[in-house]
């Protein structure tokens, strides 16, 4: 598993995939802040906050993850090469995972650059330092919560096709629902008294909660437990080929 997690890894730093996915969130994420006319730009809002970064993010991850994850299983099922991989002397469950931690190491790769961005703050605030440094780091730990989690949906989408433009279409579908389909099923105000849950069933509420600086157990179970669901279901649609 270690070996296959070393060449998920080169694969993405030995190319320019995993650069240009790096740089294109830093840009977008930097031109946001910085430079475009928007509620997001810290020099107009007049305050030391980045809570512009921590809105702008999420969605650059929706559709930055999905073109990475897009070729993780589509492309070998494509080629035939997923036939040589389940041979080896690898679990299925190995295999994902190997695949899974390769495109978490990107995602923090990609949020810890964004320190810059929290050092930049930090030293507009006045007097200097005047942050919720609290709620920004729940708030960091959030972001890579997310991000893995978009990582074990697109993955997910990878295994059930071998085109890789509708395993991308796929993966930014599933995560915009997971991410905010059920905070739009909640404002309909459809399900009475269970409509806080079924608003908690979704990415967001979960999200905003650790952004407040307060890493609660339940938004920690919520985030492992869509994890393992999707890495699940990948693992059953990887089984599917065997019958």
């Amino acid at each position: 598993m270690l070996i296959l997690f070393r060449k998920e890894i080169g694969s993405f730093l030995n190319s320019l995939i995993g650069y240009i996915a790096i740089a294109v969130f830093l840009l977008i994420n930097g031109l946001f802040l910085w430079v475009f006319e928007s509620d997001f730009n810290i020099p107009d809002f007049g305050f030391a906050s980045l809570d512009g970064l921590f809105m702008v993010a999420p969605f650059v991850f929706l559709f930055l993850i999905p073109a990475i994850t897009m070729r993780s299983f589509s492309e070998e099922n494509k080629s035939g090469t997923i036939e040589t991989l389940l041979t080896k002397p690898l679990t299925d469950l190995e295999i994902i995972l190997a695949k899974y931690f390769a495109g978490i190491v990107l995602v923090i790769f990609s949020v810890l650059p964004t320190l810059v961005y929290f050092y930049s703050v930090y030293q507009l605030g006045m007097p200097k330092g005047n942050l919720d440094i609290g709620g920004i780091f729940g708030s960091f730990i959030g972001l890579i919560f997310l991000g893995s989690s978009f990582v074990a949906i697109g993955l997910f989408a990878s295994s059930v096709t071998n085109n890789s433009i509708i395993a991308f279409i796929l993966a930014v579908f599933l995560s915009l629902i997971v991410y905010i389909g059920f905070d739009f099923i909640y404002s309909l105000d459809l399900f009475g008294s269970i409509d806080l849950f079924v608003k908690s069933l979704g990415i967001n509420a979960h999200y905003i909660s650790m952004s407040r600086g307060v890493v609660d157990t339940r938004d920690l179970i919520y985030f492992i437990s869509l994890i393992a669901f999707f890495v699940l279901l990948t693992k059953l649609s990887l089984e599917s080929r065997k019958w």
